[in-house]
């Protein structure tokens, strides 16, 4: 069996234009996986395989590379950058045991950045950071460390320090040994000195090497009682500690360098080595049963325990599709029969294979701490546990957002009807947030996704990979509805027709519920005036009827129904007859209880150069925004604001006339908030159009 200790599953994140893909590629070149670099911005990075990601320069899925250094295997997984896909970045951080923060030196803590690692929080992941682009204009290391502290809430632990700035950037101070690596100006990563700390620089790297030691020892009590004493700790005794703290959360040890001037990057490679933890050091994940409540049980992760393992991204590609899964624990060989929890169906393996970005190396064996893709298997979504079929279990699962935009599609060309279908349905089960629905009115194909640029890609990809070129609408909002006051009403369902007929009376109040608590249903009857066992039935009468509001048929939300009496007939009362009396009900008082459009708001993050602040900020207005604040920066200010999602289309051409093409911005879904009646009307009025010219043309 391979050792566990061996291996590091990291992941690399950031904001776009951080340094993520390139950060990826010093990797694969330094541990010898590649022999040429490729570059994000002439197309030909290794883990940017995708046509779109080539020509756009971002990354859009999430790509798995395997490499050796210094005798420890890293599964790497480059992950996107931009919010549309953010779901890559979740879902990547709950099978990763750590990852590295990419932050630009100039940029800082961006927008992405910050809801990245608020995923890596929540995921519990021990994270490195890495502040890149040190040679560029406007770069300041420390500048951005004091971002991660006052912006994140994060504590770095500075391991190194950058000798010079911008274009005299020519290497690192290694704080923890007191050694100064310099590289010359062939651009290449293994051309490099150790010598002397810069004499200027002496009195800094003591400085941050106490505060370093310092933090450091306050993992060990023992060692921080000698240290009081006057006693120096051993380098392994501090990077005991430092690994510690890291796991732990505590720090996030900070390294500096640039990626693609290939300075700094053997440190932060050796720094995943040393303090990152193996899979054996993270938490176990914990085992659920199928209502998704914790057992109490743990994965350990173990090659001696019953097999498990968490699909976490589907793929579809020249071969079939491949299903990528974090192995937890147990042994997984070519031709095993697994169980999926979540279909209760079983699946042979056929094919697995180890993931070099889209090339592949076939595996007969993979244990637990491997991740590797399957080959062919039908029925795994995203999300989904395999387990030993003779140990059934449930893995924590993942939790996607609800789509906020939508588009209707058709195909170009009539024929193309099933491709389009068949392109649809392989793209819905490679993406959790990428939904499609068929519109009941006009019969148009919806497809809803997390912003304009993820649906863009889409349609791109369904034209590329599959040759189905759509005819594509305008972006459409998902608003929802809502009530805005209590109402405590009746109705009653009554039907004969012969024989045992049909009764159901009940008595409810419908109130406002709290922000984001959906759908809440309770019962205060006394004295049985309604039998418990119809109670699933009026719940589920009503819970149906939120799908369709009252004022243009949108989803309802945060909706509390009280069932407090009714009536009941011992022989035509049924199931069915309340489930029809709390349909019947929800029509007739939902009307009543002041219902109210609720548009979504968007969290806007736009970077401008000073000069043009004002405009930016005048025409976020006009857009009905809502100013949160300013950040300045070196290069430019940051405006954080929150805008309705329909004032947001086509924004960034807007930005960049107003900016000279100069500025950038990134949003993503806020909360919902009741729309100004003058959009409520205007958005109702052209949903009733829409159903009539629907009606019109059955």
């Amino acid at each position: 069996m391979t050792d566990l200790s061996l291996y590091r599953n990291i992941g690399i994140f950031a904001h776009v234009d951080a340094g993520k893909t390139t950060t990826t590629e010093r990797i694969l070149k330094l541990t010898g996986k590649i022999h040429k670099i490729g570059e994000v911005h002439e197309g030909e990075s290794t883990t940017d395989f995708m046509v779109q990601e080539a020509e756009r320069g971002i990354t859009i899925q999430s790509a798995a590379v395997t490499c050796f250094w210094k005798g420890t295997r890293f599964n790497v997984i480059d992950t996107p950058g931009h919010v549309d896909f953010t779901v890559e970045v979740y879902r990547s951080l709950k099978v990763l045991d750590g990852g590295i923060g990419v932050f630009c030196g100039s940029g800082g803590v961006e927008p992405q950045s910050e809801t990245n690692w608020r995923y890596a929080n929540d995921s519990k992941v021990s994270r490195l950071i890495f502040v890149n682009k040190l040679d560029r204009i406007g770069a300041d290391f420390l500048r951005v460390t004091d971002q991660v502290q006052n912006v994140l809430g994060a504590k770095p632990l500075i391991m190194t320090l950058p000798i010079g700035r911008e274009d005299t950037f020519v290497g690192v101070v290694d704080v923890l040994n007191r050694q100064a690596y310099v590289w010359d100006d062939s651009g290449k990563p293994e051309n490099y000195n150790v010598v002397e700390i810069p004499a200027d620089m002496k009195d800094d790297v003591e400085l941050y090497r106490s505060q370093l030691v310092e933090t450091a020892v306050e993992q060990d009590d023992d060692l921080m009682m000698a240290y009081m004493d006057g006693e120096e700790p051993s380098i392994e005794d501090l990077k005991r500690c430092i690994r510690k703290g890291t796991r732990d959360l505590v720090f996030f040890p900070t390294f500096c360098g640039s990626a693609f001037k290939n300075k700094g990057m053997q440190l932060l490679l050796d720094a995943v080595v040393d303090y990152l933890p193996n899979p054996t050091e993270v938490n176990p994940q914990p085992l659920t049963d199928e209502e998704g409540n914790e057992t109490g049980e743990f994965a350990t992760v173990s090659a001696d325990e019953p097999f498990r393992a968490l699909a976490f991204k589907i793929m579809d590609d020249r071969f079939g599709a491949l299903t990528f899964v974090r192995i937890y624990s147990g042994v997984l060989n070519k031709g095993d029969t697994l169980l999926n929890s979540f279909t209760g169906k079983t699946e042979r393996i056929g094919r697995m294979v180890e993931m070099n970005a889209n090339d592949r190396t076939d595996l007969t064996t993979a244990q637990a701490g491997d991740i590797i893709a399957l080959v062919g298997l039908k029925n795994v979504q995203t999300g989904h546990t395999l387990c030993d079929p003779k140990h059934p279990c449930t893995l924590e699962p993942m939790v996607f957002p609800e789509p906020v935009i939508s588009i209707a599609v058709t195909p170009k060309d009539k024929s193309m009807i099933e491709k389009m279908a068949t392109a649809i349905g392989k793209l819905v089960s490679e993406d959790p947030t990428f939904r499609v629905e068929t519109d009941q009115d006009s019969g148009e194909t919806i497809l809803r996704g997390m912003g304009e640029l993820h649906l863009d890609i889409k349609v791109d990809i369904m034209k590329r990979t599959y040759g189905v070129e759509l005819n594509v609408g305008q972006p459409q909002v998902a608003y929802r509805e809502t009530i805005t006051r209590g109402i405590e009403d009746s109705y009653t369902h009554k039907k004969q027709s012969g024989g045992s007929g049909q009764y159901g009376k009940i008595d409810y109040r419908i109130n406002p519920g709290e922000p984001n608590t959906g759908f809440v249903f309770k019962t205060s009857v006394v004295g049985g005036s309604v039998p418990k066992e119809f109670y699933p039935a009026i719940e589920k009468g009503f819970k149906s009827m939120m799908d369709t509001g009252p004022l243009a048929g949108f989803p309802v939300l945060d909706v509390e129904i009280d069932l407090f009496d009714g009536a009941f007939h011992a022989v035509d009362s049924s199931a069915i007859a309340f489930e029809i009396a709390a349909k019947g009900a929800f029509r007739q008082s939902m009307p009543k209880a002041g219902p109210q459009l609720l548009e979504p708001i968007m969290k806007v993050d736009v970077f401008t150069p000073e000069d043009h602040v004002g405009d930016v900020i005048g025409d976020l207005n006009r857009r009905r925004g809502m100013i949160n604040g300013q950040d300045a920066g070196v290069t430019g200010v940051r405006i954080k604001a929150q805008v309705p999602l329909s004032e947001m289309f086509g924004y960034i051409s807007t930005l960049r006339t107003m900016t000279s093409g100069r500025g950038q911005f990134s949003m993503e879904f806020s909360h919902y908030a009741p729309c100004p009646s003058n959009v409520a009307e205007a958005v109702i009025a052209k949903e009733k159009e829409k159903k009539a010219a629907a009606e019109k043309n059955k």
